[in-house]
């Protein structure tokens, strides 16, 4: 076999059949050139040809001449060098190893198979992006923390536990990228041996591009892809007390108050207006005074003129209902805190009362007094007030200006000076604004540190918080990986440039992790992963040139909302809906199906519990209808694709049957993931035996079901693609040269079970015999401690009678 024979550490490059129909006797006896080079891409060998073809037919043929097969090879590499090699390809995809298969059809035709298995650069680069983006995102909160200048004490000591928290977590990532910058040569791949190491926590685990195309006479080629990686999750934390759910679920805040990023955004807009109206206006006050010693009218009707336009603004900007909410919020705060209350802040205060009362947000009378929103309302009245009779008196000296001076002292109206006569209205409007402006700015504080609370002190420790950075990276680098080389497969696919405007990208993960043991435990920090991935948006940009490099996905944006820009040529850009070119975000619906399949689920079933599988499969098929029903109300003749609706209703079925091992729900859910256009993504702990057995399966079932692969060659198939997978992992460090095949039997044993056997519960009935003696004795241990209760129980009686 072609990939199973080659030497230790060199990857073979990817093999693409001929756009123009060949013979059967072409397919019988094709003789092709492999193209070697090492896994550094230092070094290229030719030369290397290989007689034979995987198949599943006789093998006595005579090979063709020579002059064929060279004519046949430099087509295969032709067209491998200029589809896979393309730059686009290239900044997604590295050291490609391949094989070709030929399969025979029902009809007697045959169909020529390349299996392609790839690296991916994003396993590194995309970590280090949002690593860095995180460390920005915390310098940044630090730094608005140091800009609120002096606060109170227990508001002080709030401020300090959000910068210590900061601090922490810049500096284990900035230690991270160090550490990483330090590897050797520029790494592609993780194996599951360091899946534990610390400053590797943030990479995924064995993450590799799975690719199939398919080719017969009436088709040039056909891909299917499918993305493998180790489940995210923590290994360096491990799984001592549980996974991100369990430890998130522990940590659960209880405080009443929290604002969304909005709000926040809006009260730091408000604050940063505010500080810059109140100096305005105290000037132009004092501007106002000065200029009525000259009792020049235009001169002071300009300056009221400037005055009336920064007031205005001023009162505009409190009147936002978030300021009239946040104040309420610290009423209720203050309320709510008991008088027994005490918190120890990092800086090492003790508070023992009330947060808003420490910080003087509320007046003495009414701490203890139910909080009335009008008294805000009127705070910024007396502002706009105060500044009408600033106009009034203004107005009534312009008039006594052009009233005769005889008939005013001839009235009896005593006239002093315009200063005097406006001093003491400018003194009340500088008092309502400063009153004004405590009592915002309090407000705007109060609404930015419960942001900056609930986005670093709330999420939980520092250790807590790491674990679910790590888990939402390695996830992250998997779903980029697999939307480039959909984007990439589909840019002629004009219905699914729109549908990604329109409706978003499914992204359907894969698990065939266990409810048992530490697999629990990953599953949880699954479930958290992919869930966060809900907050993440793609949009395209156009490349300014169009090397590989240039066209690295790149991260910006904030936890809970990280935007990724995937450039692209400029000649494929153009071609793109306006929609998109225009900047149009495409959402991302994340779904997560798992169903255990090996013997510690056994174990699961029947002494332990499988509820957080069953919830998880629940909510992911009712979020993968809503994207069903979004489709439909998008394009309604999606409505007449009467398969894709049949399959969800099976979907429904199977879910709400709540079987054990009911590995159809994963065979469904595949399904409509591939009619909608999703990307697929499939895991188990390592991303080695159950994954490579349940990749192997599906592309054999895709053969069969859309290419009618005959029968009497699936199991033949099946089993070849299966052996292969073990040499692959061989040579890329995936396994151990151990001597087991990754049908789990043991060596020279031969795998009757694969070979015959074309359904999913294959995956765990044909295990290694070292799993079947614990299995008997923990059956027969459980009866016999039954029984010795039983006999305990009957003794005790008899005593005691």
């Amino acid at each position: 076999m072609l990939a199973a024979n080659a030497p230790s550490g060199v990857s073979l490059s990817p093999v693409r059949f001929p756009s123009s129909p060949l013979r059967e006797t072409d397919c019988v006896n094709l003789c092709m050139a492999v193209f070697i080079r090492t896994m550094d891409e230092a070094n290229e060998v030719t030369g290397l040809k290989a007689r034979r073809l995987e198949t599943g037919g006789d093998k006595d043929e005579v090979p063709p001449p020579q002059h064929e097969c060279a004519v046949l090879c430099e087509c295969l590499h032709s067209s491998a060098h200029e589809q896979e090699n393309s730059p686009m390809m290239s900044a997604v995809l590295c050291a490609p190893v391949s094989k070709v298969y030929r399969f025979q059809t029902d009809d007697r035709r045959w169909l020529l198979v390349t299996e392609q298995m790839s690296e991916t650069p994003l396993s590194f680069s995309v970590p280090r992006q949002l690593l860095s983006t995180l460390i920005e995102e915390h310098a940044d909160r630090v730094q608005e923390m140091e800009e609120f200048g002096e606060l109170l004490p227990h508001w002080d000591g709030l401020r300090h536990d959000i910068v210590n928290h900061c601090n922490h977590l810049i500096g284990c990532y900035q230690e991270t990228i160090a550490e990483l910058d330090q590897l050797s040569a520029p790494p592609c791949f993780k194996s599951s041996s360091s899946r534990s190491d610390r400053h590797l926590q943030f990479v995924p685990t064995n993450l590799h591009a799975q690719r199939m195309a398919v080719s017969c006479q009436d088709s040039t080629g056909v891909w299917y892809e499918v993305i493998t990686f180790g489940a995210p999750a923590n290994h360096h934390q491990a799984f001592k007390h549980g996974g991100l759910q369990r430890l998130l679920d522990k940590h659960a805040s209880h405080s009443p108050v929290w604002f969304s990023q909005d709000e926040c955004h809006r009260a730091r807009d408000l604050l940063a207006s505010v500080s810059q109206l109140q100096p305005l206006v105290f000037g132009l006050a004092e501007e106002l005074l000065s200029v009525s010693l000259d009792e020049d009218t235009e001169q002071l009707q300009r300056v009221l003129d400037v005055l009336m336009q920064q007031t205005e603004l001023f009162v505009h900007a409190i009147k936002d209902e978030l300021v009239k909410s946040a104040l309420l919020a610290i009423h209720h705060d203050s309320s709510s805190f008991t008088s027994n209350s005490i918190h120890v802040h990092s800086n090492g205060l003790v508070c023992h009362s009330s947060p808003a009362s420490q910080l003087g947000l509320l007046p003495p009378a009414m701490e203890d007094a139910e909080y009335d929103e009008e008294k805000w309302d009127m705070a910024w009245a007396n502002v706009a007030k105060s500044l009408h009779c600033i106009i009034a008196m203004v107005e009534r000296i312009k008039g006594r200006e052009e009233c005769p001076q005889e008939l005013l002292e001839a009235s009896g109206v005593t006239t002093s000076s315009w200063q005097e006569q406006l001093l003491p209205l400018v003194v009340t409007l500088r008092d309502c604004v400063r009153e004004a402006m405590g009592k915002s700015r309090a407000a705007m504080t109060f609404v930015v540190l419960q942001g900056a609370m609930a986005a670093t002190v709330a999420q939980g420790s520092t250790e807590l918080v790491q674990r679910r950075h790590a888990v939402f990276s390695q996830a992250l680098s998997a779903v980029v990986c697999g939307f480039l080389l959909k984007l990439y497969g589909c840019l002629k696919d004009l219905d699914f440039l729109h549908q990604l405007h329109a409706v978003g990208v499914l992204i359907q993960f894969e698990g065939l992790l266990s409810t048992y043991g530490d697999e629990e435990g990953m599953l949880e920090d699954m479930a958290v992963g992919v869930a966060d991935l809900s907050d993440v948006t793609f949009i395209i940009t156009e490349a300014t040139r169009g090397q590989p490099n240039d066209l690295l996905p790149a991260l910006r944006g904030t936890w809970g909302g990280l935007v990724v820009e995937v450039p692209l040529p400029s000649e494929t850009f153009k071609l793109l809906p306006w929609e998109l070119r225009n900047g149009h975000v495409i959402r991302v619906h994340p779904v997560l199906f798992n169903i255990g399949i090996n013997q510690q689920q056994s174990l699961a079933e029947r002494f332990g519990d499988r509820s957080l599988q069953e919830r998880l499969t629940q909510q992911s098929c009712e979020r993968l209808k809503g994207y069903c029903d979004a489709l439909r109300r998008w394009r309604p003749e999606t409505a007449a694709c009467q398969s894709l609706w049949d399959t969800l209703v099976s979907l429904e079925r199977r879910v709400d049957a709540k079987k054990r091992k009911n590995v159809e729900v994963l065979w469904l859910a595949a399904s409509v993931c591939r009619q909608v256009n999703g990307v697929r993504l499939t895991s188990c702990k390592s991303a080695k035996d159950r994954t490579a057995m349940s990749v192997t399966l599906e592309q054999c079932v895709l053969l069969r079901d859309q290419h009618t692969l005959s029968q009497e060659h699936f199991a033949t198939a099946l089993d070849s693609m299966r052996r292969s997978r073990l040499s692959w992992g061989q040579m890329l460090g995936c396994y151990a040269h151990s001597g087991f095949t990754v049908s789990g039997l043991d060596p020279g044993e031969k795998s009757r079970g694969l070979q015959r056997s074309w359904l999913l519960p294959s995956l765990a009935a044909f295990a290694a015999r070292r799993h079947v003696y614990p299995m008997a004795i923990l059956l027969v241990t459980s009866h016999l401690l039954v029984l010795w209760l039983i006999l305990s129980l009957v003794i005790l009686l008899v005593r005691n009678s």
